[in-house]
């Protein structure tokens, strides 16, 4: 999986030995490396997360992967990487990405965002490697510009032919998109669902596509074009 994975990509992870969850959950991958290693960033919200939290090492998990569609990469373009929240996730990967193909990141830029510095701090060491202009808010102003990511992009002056790749919450999606679509840029989202086999047959992760029909995130995403999805306006 490791060697197989593309950013904004996303795996289904049997997070125990019972049967209790049964479903499998799904994650955004945060990191790979060289030696056959995957890294999934997450927050404990229910009983899956609460065993992939306490997995010993060594211990065993089924995961299911490489899944989904994932960014669209123009290693000529100036890059935009929105993340906020748990959206930070597949941020990462896609840094890394860009970093590796792109013989110029001097016009690129990561903004990143959360409630307060424990969602952001210990994550931007990890991105600053890359070489690329990192900025941070938080809501509460414990660490970097007190505010929304959506007031950073706001505010920068880039390129019209940037191109933004975010994720994170619905309503800071569909801010970014708005902003990017005021600025001319073209704008990616990767939608966040709950999914129980990702393959398409549950249905349960539809989403509305602005041509009225409908998407799945598991199998036409969970990287979108901002304007193929009808968004809450």
């Amino acid at each position: 999986i490791s060697g197989k994975i593309k950013p904004g990509q996303f795996v289904m992870v049997k997070t125990g030995q019972s049967k209790d969850p049964l479903l499998r959950r799904p994650f955004s991958v945060h990191q790979t490396s060289s030696n056959g290693h995957l890294q999934l960033l997450f927050k404990v919200v229910g009983r899956g997360t609460s065993l992939l939290a306490h997995a010993k090492v060594g211990e065993e998990l089924s995961i299911f992967g490489p899944l989904g569609n994932g960014f669209g990469v123009d290693k000529e373009k100036p890059s935009c990487l929105i993340g906020g929240g748990l959206g930070i996730a597949p941020m990462l990967l896609l840094a890394k990405y860009i970093s590796k193909n792109k013989k110029d990141c001097s016009r690129d830029v990561i903004i990143l965002g959360g409630r307060s510095a424990g969602e952001v701090e210990p994550l931007i060491d990890d991105f600053k490697q890359f070489g690329i202009k990192v900025m941070a808010t938080t809501d509460d102003g414990s660490y970097g510009q007190k505010g929304f990511v959506t007031d950073v992009f706001k505010s920068l002056e880039l390129s019209k032919d940037t191109i933004v790749y975010t994720c994170g919450p619905e309503p800071m999606m569909e801010a970014v998109k708005n902003i990017s679509g005021s600025k001319n840029m073209a704008c990616q989202v990767s939608v966040e669902s709950v999914m129980a086999r990702g393959m398409g047959a549950c249905l349960g992760c539809t989403k509305h596509g602005s041509d009225g029909n409908y998407v799945h995130v598991c199998l036409d995403g969970p990287v979108f074009k901002s304007e193929d999805l009808k968004w809450n306006m």
